[in-house]
C-alpha cells in the first residue's frame, strides 16, 4: 500500500477526539439520514448520467462526470476560458469548511451545475457548484475503530453518479446508493467480509449499469478482489479475485488456477494481498475494465527464499466489464518485496507510435518506471524510469520483466537495502494528468529512498501489520535538526513526461514530496496543490509558474474544472494527510507542524472571496512522567510501537499533528487511564481499539516505557517548546507568480 518511512498500524493510545476532530460521529454501523437543507435540497436535479454521457464525457466540457473526468482517467479539462494569458486574474469564488481535519483526497464530480464530493470518514456532500451552497450532506457513520485498519488515513477519493443516484464506498466496506436530489440512502450492501480487516478508500466507477469497487488491507492479511454490483438493486453481479485462494476449495476461474502456479506453497494462509484500493479506467469499445493491484503480503521474503512471481499482485489487469472475465495482465514487479504496488491510476490515450495511432494504457508506477502498453492485448510497448531507480537495471521489452539488482534482494543479503524508489514510490496514488493538446503526461513525482531490512523473527500477528521487514531499526533520527536534514533529502517535483519519446520535457522542483494530484486544461495550464500549502497554476508547455494561492494547509487531492452558465471554475479539496505526514511526523514542508484546515476551494476569474486570517498556534509541551524506565524494556517497546503504532502516531513517536503525539499523552502518567484505553477500549469510537488480546501486560508495559523514555528525551532537549512551530501561513488571497 501507499506509505512512507513507517507503516500501517493505528495507534497504541491517546487517540483522543483529534482523530475525528469535530465530526461528532458515534460508533456503530447504522446509516445516518442525510442532512437535507429544506427547499434548497428539493431544487437539486437528479444526476441524469447515462452510459452514453459517460462514454462521451469529453463532449460535455462544462461537466466533470467521473473523478478522472472521463473513462480514460485523463484528469484533463477541454475548457479554455481560464488560460495561460489570464490565469493571473484567478481568485477564490467560494470555499466550504469541512467538518473533519484529516486527509482529503477526493476529486469532486460535477453534473449539470451540482457538485458531488466526499471527505474523510466517507462523508458525501452536494453543493450548488457555482456558489458553494450546501444542498445536502450524508454521513454513513463509519465506526471509529475502522481507522485501525486504514493503513494510510481515513480518506475517501470520491463518488460515482448514475441515473439520478450517487454512489459512495465507505471505509468499513459498504457500497451505498444515494438519491442525488436529497442525499437519502436507497440501498447499502457490504462488499467485504466484516470479520476481516478490509477497508475501502477508493472511488467506485459506474459502467453500463454496474458499480465497480475494490478494497484495501493487504498488510493486514486479506485477499484482494474487484466487485461489480447492479446499480439499481445493489445485487452482486460478478467478482474477480486478484489472488488465488485455497486450492482445496477450487479456483473461481481458469485465470486463478494459472496464477496459483506462480505462488509458493501455502500462500493463501496469509491472504496474499494484491488489493485493488484505488482507481479504475474503462474502454467502452473493448468493454475492458482496467485496474492496478497492490503488493504481496508480506513484503519481505522468508529466510528460505520461498517466493515466486505471485500473480496477479503488482500488476495492471484488464477484465471484461460485463462479466468480470479475465482478459490480460501485465506484472510490473514480479515477486514484489519493496511495496511497489501498481494501484496508480491507469490512463488511456491514443498515441502516435512508429507512425501510427496506438490505443494505449499508461502508468507511472511506484517502482519508478513509466509503462506504455497496448490496451487491447496488454503487450508492453515501452518502459523507462522517470525517477532514479536502483532496484532494477532496466526492463526487457521482449519478456516485459525487470532485470533486478541482486543487492536489492535484502532477504538474501541480510543487509539493509536503501531502495530507490522507496515504499512511498516514485509516484503514489495522487493522479497524474494527460493532455491531448500538449501530448504530455504530468506526474506528481517524488524521490523517497527507503531502508529495507528483513525481519528474520517475523511471524504474522493479530492487530498488527505483517510485512516481514524490521520496522523499528529504520526510523528517522530523533534530533530535530538531523530529522529535518534527512527529510530535506526527500524530493518532490512536477514532471512533464513525453510518453512516446519516454523522456522528461520539463520539471518543477517543489518543497518536499507527497504533493497533490494534477489537472491539465486546454487553456495551456497545469494545476497542482502541494505540501507547502500552495495551490499553483503552471504553463503546460514549459512549466512556468503563473499563479498561486495560499491554501493554509497542504493539498494532496487532484483538482478538477467545470463551467456553469458559461463561466469556468476550478475546484480542489485542501487538507493534507495520508501515510506520509502520519508516519514521518511531518504535517507540512512549509513551517513544520501546521493546523490542518480541510476545505473545498473553488476559483474563478476576478472572484473576490477570502479565507479567514490565521495566526500562529504555539504548542505547549507538558512535563513528562518522572519515573525511571529500563532502557532494555524501552528498547522492546520500540519494536512493538513500530509495528502497531508508528504509521499513525509517527515514526519514533513523533506525531505529524493529525493525531495525538503519544509522548505527551496523559495516559503515560496514569496507569488507570492507560489500562482503560489500551485494554478497555475506552477510545474505540475514536479509532483506538483494545489491545488486550494482542499485547500481554509485559508488552504493554514495554510500549509505555518506550513512550516515557521518548517523552523524557524530547523534554530534556527542547523543554516546553519541543516541536512547536507556527500554524499555517498568513496569506489569504491569490498571488500571481512573482507577486508579493
Amino acid at each position: 500500500m501507499r506509505r512512507s518511512r513507517t507503516f500501517p498500524i493505528l495507534a497504541v493510545l491517546g487517540a483522543t477526539s483529534v482523530l475525528r476532530a469535530t465530526t461528532g460521529l458515534a460508533a456503530g454501523g447504522a446509516l445516518a439520514a442525510a442532512t437535507a437543507l429544506g427547499a434548497e435540497a428539493s431544487s437539486v436535479q437528479p444526476a441524469a448520467v447515462t452510459a452514453s454521457r459517460l462514454t462521451h464525457a469529453s463532449s460535455e466540457p462544462r461537466n466533470w462526470l467521473t473523478t478522472g473526468h472521463d473513462y480514460s482517467d485523463t484528469w484533463f479539462s477541454p475548457l479554455t476560458s481560464i488560460n495561460d494569458r489570464n490565469v493571473g486574474r484567478l481568485g477564490l469564488a467560494w470555499h466550504y469548511d469541512l467538518d473533519t481535519h484529516r486527509g482529503q483526497e477526493a476529486t469532486p464530480v460535477v453534473v449539470d451545475g451540482v457538485m458531488y464530493t466526499t471527505s474523510a470518514w466517507s462523508k458525501v456532500q452536494a453543493f450548488a457548484a457555482a456558489t458553494g451552497r450546501l444542498l445536502w450532506q450524508f454521513d454513513p457513520k463509519v465506526p471509529g475503530k475502522t481507522a485501525f485498519y486504514a493503513c494510510c488515513d481515513v480518506v475517501n477519493r470520491g463518488v460515482a453518479v448514475w441515473r439520478g443516484r450517487v454512489y459512495v464506498a465507505t471505509l468499513d466496506g459498504r457500497l451505498i446508493s444515494l438519491d442525488a436530489r436529497t442525499g437519502k440512502p436507497i440501498w447499502s450492501v457490504r462488499t467485504v467480509d466484516g470479520r476481516r480487516p478490509y477497508t475501502i478508500t477508493g472511488a467506485p466507477l459506474a459502467v453500463a449499469g454496474r458499480i465497480v469497487i475494490g478494497n484495501g488491507g493487504a498488510e493486514y492479511g486479506v485477499r484482494g478482489y474487484v466487485s461489480a454490483y447492479d446499480a439499481v438493486t445493489g445485487k452482486l453481479l460478478w467478482r474477480f479475485y486478484t489472488v488465488p485462494g485455497n486450492p482445496a476449495e477450487g479456483f473461481e476461474s481458469p485465470a486463478l488456477a494459472r496464477a496459483a502456479e506462480t505462488w509458493p506453497p501455502g500462500w493463501w494462509r496469509s491472504g496474499g494481498g494484491a488489493t485493488v484500493w484505488n482507481a479504475f479506467s474503462y474502454d467502452p469499445d473493448l468493454d475492458l475494465l482496467y485496474f492496478g493491484t497492490g503488493n504481496i503480503q508480506p513484503w519481505g521474503r522468508m529466510p528460505n527464499g520461498e517466493r515466486a512471481d505471485g500473480l496477479y499482485s503488482a500488476s495492471i489487469v484488464a477484465v471484461h466489464a460485463s462479466t468480470g472475465r479475465y482478459a490480460w495482465h501485465y506484472q510490473t514487479t514480479p515477486g514484489d518485496m519493496w511495496d511497489y504496488d501498481s494501484d496508480q491510476t491507469p490512463t488511456l490515450a491514443t498515441l502516435m507510435i512508429d507512425g501510427r495511432p496506438r490505443k494505449v494504457i499508461m502508468q507511472a508506477n511506484k517502482n519508478g518506471y513509466f509503462y506504455v502498453l497496448d490496451r487491447a492485448s496488454g503487450r508492453l510497448l515501452s518502459a523507462k524510469h522517470y525517477v532514479p531507480v536502483n532496484w532494477s537495471r532496466g526492463i526487457d521489452l521482449k519478456t516485459g520483466r525487470p532485470e533486478v539488482n541482486p543487492q536489492a534482494l535484502y532477504d538474501r543479503t541480510g543487509k539493509v537495502w536503501v531502495g530507490e524508489p522507496g515504499a512511498g514510490g516514485g509516484h503514489n496514488w495522487q493522479p497524474m494528468s494527460f493532455s491531448p493538446v500538449t501530448g504530455l503526461v504530468y506526474i506528481p513525482a517524488q524521490e523517497l529512498p527507503f531502508p529495507y531490512l528483513l525481519d528474520r523473527e517475523f511471524k504474522p500477528q493479530a492487530l498488527a501489520t505483517n510485512m516481514g521487514i524490521d520496522q523499528a531499526d529504520t526510523s528517522l533520527p530523533d534530533d530535530p535538526k538531523a530529522r529535518a536534514q534527512a527529510l530535506a533529502g526527500l524530493k518532490g517535483y512536477l514532471s512533464a513526461w513525453d510518453p512516446v519519446a519516454q523522456r522528461e520535457v520539463w520539471r518543477v522542483t517543489l518543497k518536499g514530496p507527497w504533493n497533490g494530484g494534477i489537472l491539465s486544461t486546454a487553456g495551456n495550464l497545469v494545476f497542482e496543490g502541494n505540501a507547502a500549502g500552495e495551490f499553483v497554476a503552471y504553463r503546460a508547455s514549459d512549466g512556468a509558474k503563473l499563479w498561486s494561492f495560499p491554501a493554509q494547509t497542504g493539498i494532496i487531492a487532484a483538482p478538477m474544472a467545470f463551467s456553469v452558465a458559461g463561466k469556468q471554475y476550478v475546484t480542489v479539496l485542501a487538507g493534507w494527510g495520508g501515510i506520509f505526514p502520519l508516519a514521518t511526523g511531518v504535517l507540512s514542508f512549509k513551517s513544520g507542524r501546521q493546523v490542518n484546515r480541510s476545505r473545498v476551494l473553488t476559483f474563478a476569474l476576478d472572484a473576490t472571496d477570502r479565507l479567514p486570517a490565521v495566526s500562529p498556534q504555539p504548542i505547549s509541551i507538558p512535563p513528562p512522567p518522572a519515573e525511571h524506565v529500563s532502557a532494555a524494556l524501552a528498547a522492546q517497546g520500540a519494536q512493538y510501537y513500530a509495528r502497531r503504532c508508528g504509521s499513525c502516531h509517527g515514526d519514533d513517536a513523533v506525531s505529524g499533528g493529525l493525531v495525538p503525539d503519544l509522548r505527551y499523552s496523559a495516559a503515560l502518567s496514569s496507569e488507570e487511564f492507560w489500562n482503560a484505553v489500551v485494554n478497555g477500549g475506552a477510545l474505540e469510537a475514536e479509532g483506538m481499539v483494545s489491545f488486550k488480546t494482542a499485547l500481554s501486560g509485559e508488552q504493554q508495559a514495554a510500549v509505555r516505557a518506550y513512550l516515557i523514555q521518548r517523552a523524557q528525551e524530547s523534554y530534556a532537549k527542547h523543554g516546553r517548546n519541543a516541536d512547536s512551530a507556527a500554524a499555517a501561513g498568513s496569506g489569504t488571497s491569490a498571488t500571481p507568480a512573482g507577486g508579493g
